[in-house]
């Protein structure tokens, strides 16, 4: 089960460091160097497993955090994954596109937007209630979405080991990270064409394309100063004003 995590983790270089941590209520932040990451802060009441969270300590270190059953530490942990992958120097090393300025708010990139031809008259389901996703996706395939708690049209979550061996492409949040279902869901989709992760969370880990992934749809921060006073709660942007959409496909296989 942990595989998936720990080519992530062992993909940050060792001589990275924490330079600066905010557990906010709602966001996350972590900053190494000129990289900053995010994730979205989930509650957890289990007990914590009192993973070190000091300024100056490894940054791997801290990424480990990612592995605990306390959602609270792993949400810092997934930050601290980000604060190396999603850094706009290391995405643009690793292949992904990144536009010239800052952009508040990227259609291009949008994963519901660009997917709309796609999906056409597929079988589409999506685990996690994004926005528009009725107004988007719904007229034109056959969709299905899981969230927890669902809501009035939504199937709870242990529909997906029925709904997502069937569908033609599965849009997973990246929250399925934190909650350790990510891997069991990759699982389930292993037939279908294509597999997205999403959200501002989701780490840019060439490794994730090991494991079943085809397409990245992330964020990459471009302001860090701004990101770190959203999560703490000192600016009411949201986080999207920090930086810019990206989406990265799985680069082709050469013959």
């Amino acid at each position: 089960m942990w595989e998936i995590y720990d080519a992530v983790i062992s993909g940050i270089p060792e001589e990275y460091t924490v330079d600066d941590l905010i557990l906010g209520g709602y966001t996350t932040y972590v900053r190494s160097g000129t990289g900053s990451g995010i994730a979205g802060t989930i509650p957890g009441d289990s007990r914590p497993e009192m993973f070190r969270r000091e300024l100056g300590m490894p940054l791997r270190e801290l990424a480990e955090a990612v592995k605990s059953w306390n959602y609270v530490e792993s949400s810092i942990g997934l930050a601290a994954i980000n604060a190396y992958y999603n850094c706009p120097e290391v995405a643009a090393a690793n292949g992904v596109e990144l536009a010239g300025s800052r952009i508040t708010e990227d259609r291009k990139n949008d994963p519901f937007i660009m997917s709309q031809n796609r999906i056409k008259n597929k079988k589409v389901c999506v685990i996690g209630h994004f926005p528009h996703l009725e107004q988007l996706f719904a007229p034109v395939c056959d969709l299905s979405i899981i969230e927890m708690p669902p809501g009035a049209d939504d199937y709870p979550e242990p529909a997906s080991d029925y709904l997502v061996p069937e569908a033609d492409f599965v849009f997973i949040t990246c929250a399925s990270i934190v909650y350790k279902t990510l891997p069991r869901y990759l699982t389930l989709a292993e037939n279908a064409e294509n597999v997205v992760i999403v959200g501002p969370s989701t780490p840019l880990a060439p490794a994730l394309f090991d494991f079943g992934v085809d397409d990245l749809s992330s964020f990459v921060i471009r302001d860090g100063d701004h990101a770190k006073r959203i999560a703490q709660g000192l600016d009411m942007d949201r986080i999207y004003a920090t930086g810019q959409k990206v989406s990265w496909k799985k680069p082709a296989v050469e013959k």
